[in-house]
């Protein structure tokens, strides 16, 4: 299964509540961490919430 590389580029301040806990359940801190996720509708749906913050790359 395919997997994506999820970058944090942008700071959570001034954002709503909800995208700063989905930055948080993706397990990103700060800008410039970067996590592995399986490629799941889940996952799509948490980074769709805050795309504006993160940059995403497929790995296989």
């Amino acid at each position: 299964m395919a997997q994506l590389k999820v970058t944090q580029l942008k700071s959570e301040i001034g954002g709503k509540q909800n995208q700063r806990d989905t930055l948080r359940s993706l397990g990103l801190k700060r800008i410039g961490d970067t996590v592995v996720k399986e490629d799941r509708p889940e996952i799509r749906g948490m980074v769709n919430t805050v795309r504006h913050l993160v940059s995403v790359e497929e790995v296989k």
